[in-house]
Protein backbone atom coordinates (compact mmCIF):
# COMPACT_ATOMS: atom_id res chain seq x y z
CA UNK A 1 0.00 0.00 0.00
CA UNK A 2 2.61 2.30 0.95
CA UNK A 3 4.53 1.75 -2.15
CA UNK A 4 1.66 3.01 -4.43
CA UNK A 5 1.35 5.51 -2.46
CA UNK A 6 4.78 6.39 -3.39
CA UNK A 7 4.15 5.35 -7.08
CA UNK A 8 1.66 8.00 -6.68
CA UNK A 9 3.10 10.89 -5.49
CA UNK A 10 6.07 10.52 -7.81
CA UNK A 11 4.27 10.44 -10.95
CA UNK A 12 1.90 13.31 -9.71
CA UNK A 13 5.41 15.21 -9.02
CA UNK A 14 6.98 14.43 -12.51
CA UNK A 15 3.84 15.66 -13.97
CA UNK A 16 3.64 18.84 -11.96
CA UNK A 17 7.75 19.09 -13.13
CA UNK A 18 6.69 18.43 -16.58
CA UNK A 19 3.62 21.57 -16.55
CA UNK A 20 5.99 23.68 -14.73
CA UNK A 21 8.07 23.53 -18.04
CA UNK A 22 5.76 23.81 -20.30
CA UNK A 23 4.67 27.12 -18.62
CA UNK A 24 7.82 28.15 -18.81
CA UNK A 25 7.88 27.48 -22.50
CA UNK A 26 4.74 28.91 -22.76
CA UNK A 27 5.70 32.37 -21.38
CA UNK A 28 8.92 32.12 -23.15
CA UNK A 29 7.06 31.80 -26.80
CA UNK A 30 4.01 34.16 -25.47
CA UNK A 31 6.80 36.77 -25.06
CA UNK A 32 8.86 35.89 -28.26
CA UNK A 33 4.85 36.48 -30.26
CA UNK A 34 4.81 39.67 -28.29
CA UNK A 35 7.80 41.15 -29.44
CA UNK A 36 7.29 39.69 -33.04
CA UNK A 37 3.89 41.56 -33.17
CA UNK A 38 5.51 44.75 -31.36
CA UNK A 39 8.42 44.62 -34.43
CA UNK A 40 5.56 44.44 -37.16
CA UNK A 41 4.49 47.68 -35.80
CA UNK A 42 8.21 49.40 -35.24
CA UNK A 43 10.61 47.63 -37.58
CA UNK A 44 8.06 45.95 -40.51
CA UNK A 45 10.44 44.26 -42.59
CA UNK A 46 12.04 42.43 -39.69
CA UNK A 47 8.77 41.26 -38.75
CA UNK A 48 7.79 40.60 -41.80
CA UNK A 49 10.52 38.23 -42.26
CA UNK A 50 10.28 36.14 -39.52
CA UNK A 51 6.26 35.97 -39.47
CA UNK A 52 6.02 35.14 -42.80
CA UNK A 53 9.49 34.06 -43.87
CA UNK A 54 10.48 31.97 -40.75
CA UNK A 55 7.46 30.57 -38.32
CA UNK A 56 4.55 30.38 -40.66
CA UNK A 57 6.67 27.92 -43.52
CA UNK A 58 7.73 25.52 -40.36
CA UNK A 59 4.08 25.62 -39.03
CA UNK A 60 3.10 22.81 -41.29
CA UNK A 61 6.09 20.21 -41.09
CA UNK A 62 5.16 20.72 -37.41
CA UNK A 63 1.74 19.88 -37.56
CA UNK A 64 2.69 16.57 -39.48
CA UNK A 65 5.12 15.21 -37.16
CA UNK A 66 3.99 16.92 -33.68
CA UNK A 67 0.57 18.91 -33.41
CA UNK A 68 0.72 18.95 -29.74
CA UNK A 69 3.76 20.99 -28.88
CA UNK A 70 1.95 23.55 -31.62
CA UNK A 71 -1.39 23.19 -29.16
CA UNK A 72 0.46 23.65 -26.13
CA UNK A 73 2.84 27.04 -27.10
CA UNK A 74 0.49 28.68 -29.58
CA UNK A 75 0.85 32.24 -28.47
CA UNK A 76 -2.98 32.78 -29.50
CA UNK A 77 -4.06 29.21 -27.65
CA UNK A 78 -2.12 30.83 -24.95
CA UNK A 79 -4.30 34.48 -24.81
CA UNK A 80 -7.42 33.17 -25.59
CA UNK A 81 -7.43 30.83 -22.31
CA UNK A 82 -5.84 33.56 -20.02
CA UNK A 83 -9.97 34.00 -19.11
CA UNK A 84 -10.49 30.41 -18.12
CA UNK A 85 -6.80 29.93 -16.15
CA UNK A 86 -8.15 33.04 -14.16
CA UNK A 87 -11.22 31.44 -13.26
CA UNK A 88 -13.11 34.08 -15.32
CA UNK A 89 -14.32 32.21 -17.82
CA UNK A 90 -18.27 31.46 -18.34
CA UNK A 91 -17.37 27.70 -18.92
CA UNK A 92 -20.67 26.88 -21.46
CA UNK A 93 -20.90 23.75 -23.49
CA UNK A 94 -21.07 24.31 -27.33
CA UNK A 95 -23.56 21.93 -28.88
CA UNK A 96 -22.87 20.17 -31.91
CA UNK A 97 -24.48 22.39 -34.15
CA UNK A 98 -22.45 25.03 -32.68
CA UNK A 99 -19.42 23.67 -32.72
CA UNK A 100 -20.07 22.56 -36.43
CA UNK A 101 -20.61 25.91 -37.50
CA UNK A 102 -17.44 27.15 -35.91
CA UNK A 103 -15.03 24.45 -37.61
CA UNK A 104 -17.63 25.78 -41.22
CA UNK A 105 -16.67 29.57 -40.05
CA UNK A 106 -13.32 28.41 -39.23
CA UNK A 107 -12.68 27.02 -42.61
CA UNK A 108 -13.98 30.14 -44.62
CA UNK A 109 -11.81 32.61 -42.68
CA UNK A 110 -8.65 30.62 -43.86
CA UNK A 111 -9.53 30.52 -47.32
CA UNK A 112 -10.64 34.53 -46.65
CA UNK A 113 -7.52 35.61 -45.64
CA UNK A 114 -4.70 33.74 -47.04
CA UNK A 115 -5.51 34.91 -50.68
CA UNK A 116 -4.95 38.88 -49.15
CA UNK A 117 -1.90 37.75 -47.70
CA UNK A 118 -0.94 39.19 -51.62
CA UNK A 119 -2.85 41.81 -51.87
CA UNK A 120 -1.55 43.37 -48.26
CA UNK A 121 -0.68 41.14 -45.86
CA UNK A 122 2.94 39.94 -47.22
CA UNK A 123 3.79 43.52 -47.48
CA UNK A 124 2.55 45.54 -44.51
CA UNK A 125 3.71 44.97 -41.23
CA UNK A 126 0.95 47.21 -39.64
CA UNK A 127 -2.10 45.39 -41.95
CA UNK A 128 -0.47 41.78 -40.09
CA UNK A 129 -0.21 43.15 -36.74
CA UNK A 130 -4.17 44.42 -36.69
CA UNK A 131 -5.06 40.57 -38.03
CA UNK A 132 -2.62 39.25 -35.40
CA UNK A 133 -4.67 41.53 -32.95
CA UNK A 134 -8.33 40.92 -34.19
CA UNK A 135 -7.57 37.09 -34.27
CA UNK A 136 -6.59 37.45 -30.40
CA UNK A 137 -9.49 39.68 -29.40
CA UNK A 138 -11.95 37.28 -31.32
CA UNK A 139 -10.08 34.50 -29.22
CA UNK A 140 -10.57 36.13 -25.77
CA UNK A 141 -14.25 36.76 -26.11
CA UNK A 142 -14.77 33.46 -27.12
CA UNK A 143 -12.66 32.67 -24.07
CA UNK A 144 -14.63 34.29 -21.85
CA UNK A 145 -17.58 32.67 -22.53
CA UNK A 146 -17.01 28.98 -23.55
CA UNK A 147 -14.56 26.22 -21.85
CA UNK A 148 -11.54 25.51 -22.29
CA UNK A 149 -10.51 24.96 -25.93
CA UNK A 150 -13.44 24.52 -27.59
CA UNK A 151 -14.94 27.86 -29.05
CA UNK A 152 -11.55 29.26 -30.50
CA UNK A 153 -8.82 26.40 -30.53
CA UNK A 154 -11.23 23.27 -31.53
CA UNK A 155 -13.36 25.71 -32.75
CA UNK A 156 -12.74 29.12 -34.98
CA UNK A 157 -9.24 29.35 -34.92
CA UNK A 158 -8.51 29.43 -39.03
CA UNK A 159 -5.39 27.38 -38.37
CA UNK A 160 -7.46 24.50 -36.78
CA UNK A 161 -8.55 23.08 -39.84
CA UNK A 162 -4.99 22.73 -41.12
CA UNK A 163 -4.25 21.09 -38.09
CA UNK A 164 -6.40 18.32 -38.43
CA UNK A 165 -5.90 17.87 -41.90
CA UNK A 166 -2.04 17.95 -41.41
CA UNK A 167 -1.71 16.42 -37.51
CA UNK A 168 -3.63 12.48 -39.10
CA UNK A 169 -0.32 10.77 -37.12
CA UNK A 170 1.84 12.06 -35.49
CA UNK A 171 5.57 11.22 -34.41
CA UNK A 172 4.44 11.25 -30.80
CA UNK A 173 1.80 13.05 -28.16
CA UNK A 174 2.70 15.10 -25.74
CA UNK A 175 1.44 16.14 -22.02
CA UNK A 176 -1.88 18.55 -22.37
CA UNK A 177 0.27 21.86 -20.93
CA UNK A 178 -3.76 23.76 -20.61
CA UNK A 179 -6.32 21.00 -19.77
CA UNK A 180 -5.66 19.66 -16.12
CA UNK A 181 -8.69 17.77 -16.36
CA UNK A 182 -10.97 16.77 -18.99
CA UNK A 183 -14.26 18.46 -19.43
CA UNK A 184 -15.64 17.03 -22.12
CA UNK A 185 -15.80 20.45 -24.15
CA UNK A 186 -15.73 18.72 -27.58
CA UNK A 187 -16.55 15.70 -28.76
CA UNK A 188 -14.53 14.00 -30.09
CA UNK A 189 -11.79 16.01 -28.67
CA UNK A 190 -9.24 17.05 -31.56
CA UNK A 191 -6.19 17.03 -28.89
CA UNK A 192 -6.78 13.95 -27.29
CA UNK A 193 -8.54 11.66 -29.76
CA UNK A 194 -6.06 9.09 -31.47
CA UNK A 195 -5.38 9.71 -35.26
CA UNK A 196 -8.18 12.36 -35.54
CA UNK A 197 -8.73 13.74 -38.97
CA UNK A 198 -11.04 16.54 -40.58
CA UNK A 199 -13.81 13.60 -41.16
CA UNK A 200 -13.48 11.91 -37.77
CA UNK A 201 -16.97 13.77 -37.18
CA UNK A 202 -19.73 14.84 -39.22
CA UNK A 203 -22.14 15.11 -36.64
CA UNK A 204 -24.45 18.33 -38.42
CA UNK A 205 -23.95 19.23 -42.08
CA UNK A 206 -21.38 21.81 -40.87
CA UNK A 207 -19.10 19.39 -40.20
CA UNK A 208 -19.36 17.40 -42.98
CA UNK A 209 -19.07 20.70 -45.36
CA UNK A 210 -16.13 21.86 -43.31
CA UNK A 211 -14.39 18.34 -43.87
CA UNK A 212 -15.09 18.27 -47.41
CA UNK A 213 -13.74 22.12 -48.03
CA UNK A 214 -10.25 21.49 -45.76
CA UNK A 215 -9.55 18.00 -47.11
CA UNK A 216 -10.69 18.40 -51.14
CA UNK A 217 -10.05 21.87 -51.21
CA UNK A 218 -6.85 22.74 -49.42
CA UNK A 219 -4.70 21.29 -52.07
CA UNK A 220 -5.62 23.13 -55.23
CA UNK A 221 -6.34 26.09 -53.19
CA UNK A 222 -2.29 26.14 -51.75
CA UNK A 223 -1.50 25.26 -55.90
CA UNK A 224 -3.53 28.07 -57.22
CA UNK A 225 -2.21 30.56 -54.12
CA UNK A 226 1.53 30.27 -55.30
CA UNK A 227 0.85 31.45 -58.52
CA UNK A 228 -0.24 34.68 -57.94
CA UNK A 229 2.43 37.42 -57.07
CA UNK A 230 2.23 39.90 -54.14
CA UNK A 231 0.69 43.19 -54.60
CA UNK A 232 2.95 45.96 -53.64
CA UNK A 233 1.08 48.62 -54.51
CA UNK A 234 -2.65 48.54 -54.10
CA UNK A 235 -3.82 51.08 -56.73
CA UNK A 236 -7.89 50.39 -55.31
CA UNK A 237 -10.33 48.15 -54.12
CA UNK A 238 -10.11 46.35 -57.47
CA UNK A 239 -6.99 44.77 -56.92
CA UNK A 240 -8.42 42.35 -54.27
CA UNK A 241 -10.63 40.25 -56.09
CA UNK A 242 -7.65 39.17 -58.40
CA UNK A 243 -6.28 37.49 -55.27
CA UNK A 244 -8.45 35.11 -54.73
CA UNK A 245 -9.03 34.03 -58.41
CA UNK A 246 -6.13 30.99 -59.04
CA UNK A 247 -6.81 29.96 -55.56
CA UNK A 248 -10.52 29.59 -55.93
CA UNK A 249 -10.25 27.99 -59.19
CA UNK A 250 -7.52 25.38 -57.89
CA UNK A 251 -9.85 24.76 -54.39
CA UNK A 252 -12.82 23.46 -57.05
CA UNK A 253 -10.55 21.76 -58.71
CA UNK A 254 -9.30 19.18 -56.36
CA UNK A 255 -12.35 19.49 -54.50
CA UNK A 256 -14.34 18.08 -57.44
CA UNK A 257 -11.65 15.40 -57.76
CA UNK A 258 -11.79 14.94 -54.12
CA UNK A 259 -15.88 14.36 -54.76
CA UNK A 260 -15.30 11.39 -57.41
CA UNK A 261 -12.55 9.76 -54.69
CA UNK A 262 -15.23 10.07 -51.66
CA UNK A 263 -18.24 7.70 -54.16
CA UNK A 264 -15.50 5.54 -55.47
CA UNK A 265 -14.07 4.37 -51.96
CA UNK A 266 -14.55 1.43 -49.72
CA UNK A 267 -16.22 2.47 -46.72
CA UNK A 268 -13.47 2.33 -44.02
CA UNK A 269 -11.19 3.93 -45.62
CA UNK A 270 -11.71 7.63 -45.24
CA UNK A 271 -8.84 8.31 -43.57
CA UNK A 272 -6.56 7.07 -46.02
CA UNK A 273 -8.02 9.22 -48.59
CA UNK A 274 -8.14 12.12 -45.94
CA UNK A 275 -4.09 11.26 -45.67
CA UNK A 276 -3.81 11.08 -49.42
CA UNK A 277 -5.23 14.64 -49.99
CA UNK A 278 -3.38 15.91 -46.72
CA UNK A 279 0.27 14.87 -48.53
CA UNK A 280 -0.63 16.49 -51.66
CA UNK A 281 -1.60 19.83 -49.79
CA UNK A 282 1.78 19.80 -47.81
CA UNK A 283 4.18 18.76 -50.35
CA UNK A 284 2.57 20.95 -52.67
CA UNK A 285 3.51 23.97 -50.24
CA UNK A 286 6.83 23.18 -49.74
CA UNK A 287 7.33 22.17 -53.24
CA UNK A 288 6.61 26.08 -54.42
CA UNK A 289 7.68 27.67 -50.66
CA UNK A 290 11.32 26.29 -50.37
CA UNK A 291 12.56 27.55 -53.74
CA UNK A 292 11.19 30.76 -52.77
CA UNK A 293 12.51 30.88 -49.66
CA UNK A 294 15.94 30.63 -51.25
CA UNK A 295 15.16 33.28 -53.98
CA UNK A 296 14.31 30.84 -56.59
CA UNK A 297 10.61 31.14 -56.93
CA UNK A 298 8.07 31.88 -59.63
CA UNK A 299 8.12 35.68 -58.41
CA UNK A 300 11.94 36.63 -57.76
CA UNK A 301 11.23 38.86 -54.89
CA UNK A 302 8.36 37.51 -53.13
CA UNK A 303 8.33 35.45 -49.78
CA UNK A 304 12.87 35.20 -49.91
CA UNK A 305 14.31 34.38 -46.24
CA UNK A 306 17.54 34.06 -48.07
CA UNK A 307 18.87 34.87 -51.88
CA UNK A 308 20.42 31.71 -52.82
CA UNK A 309 20.25 31.51 -56.30
CA UNK A 310 23.45 32.75 -57.03
CA UNK A 311 25.69 29.95 -55.49
CA UNK A 312 23.17 26.89 -55.25
CA UNK A 313 22.24 24.91 -58.52
CA UNK A 314 18.44 24.62 -58.58
CA UNK A 315 18.42 21.07 -59.32
CA UNK A 316 19.30 20.84 -55.70
CA UNK A 317 17.10 22.92 -54.38
CA UNK A 318 14.43 20.72 -56.28
CA UNK A 319 15.77 17.62 -55.00
CA UNK A 320 15.33 18.74 -51.67
CA UNK A 321 11.36 19.56 -52.74
CA UNK A 322 10.89 16.04 -53.90
CA UNK A 323 12.65 14.29 -50.98
CA UNK A 324 9.94 16.14 -49.01
CA UNK A 325 7.18 15.29 -51.04
CA UNK A 326 8.19 11.63 -50.81
CA UNK A 327 8.39 11.69 -47.16
CA UNK A 328 5.02 13.44 -46.36
CA UNK A 329 3.30 11.05 -48.51
CA UNK A 330 5.19 8.16 -46.90
CA UNK A 331 3.98 10.01 -43.38
CA UNK A 332 0.48 10.65 -44.44
CA UNK A 333 -0.58 7.75 -46.43
CA UNK A 334 1.63 4.79 -46.35
CA UNK A 335 3.59 4.77 -42.56
CA UNK A 336 1.04 2.51 -40.46
CA UNK A 337 -1.09 4.69 -37.92
CA UNK A 338 0.56 4.56 -34.49
CA UNK A 339 -2.28 5.89 -32.62
CA UNK A 340 -1.06 9.22 -30.99
CA UNK A 341 -3.12 11.20 -30.36
CA UNK A 342 -1.68 15.06 -30.01
CA UNK A 343 -1.89 15.26 -26.19
CA UNK A 344 -2.35 13.04 -23.92
CA UNK A 345 -5.36 13.41 -22.30
CA UNK A 346 -5.69 14.54 -18.44
CA UNK A 347 -7.92 12.74 -15.71
CA UNK A 348 -11.86 13.35 -16.57
CA UNK A 349 -12.93 16.13 -14.23
CA UNK A 350 -15.61 13.45 -12.65
CA UNK A 351 -13.05 11.11 -11.54
CA UNK A 352 -10.92 11.08 -8.51
CA UNK A 353 -7.81 9.24 -7.82
CA UNK A 354 -8.85 6.99 -4.79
Amino acid sequence: MNDTVVSLSKRHAFSAHTILYWRIIQVLVWLIGAAMLLSLFLRPRLGLLVFWNILIPVAPALFVLATGIWRNVCPLAITNLLPRHWGLSQRKKLSARQLGMLNLASVLLLFSIVPLRHAVFNTNGVATGLLIISLAFMGVVLGFFYEWKSAWCSGLCPVHPVEKLYGSNVAFSVPNAHCDKCMNCVVPCPDSTPNIHPSASVKTIYHKLSGWLIVGGLPGFIWGWFHVPDNRYIAGINAFPGVYEMPLMGMLLTLSIYAIFVELIIPGHERKLSGLFAAAGVSCYYWYRIPALLGMGSFEEDGVLIDLSHSVPFWIVRGITVAAALFFFYWLLIRPSNKHSWAIRPPYASKTLK
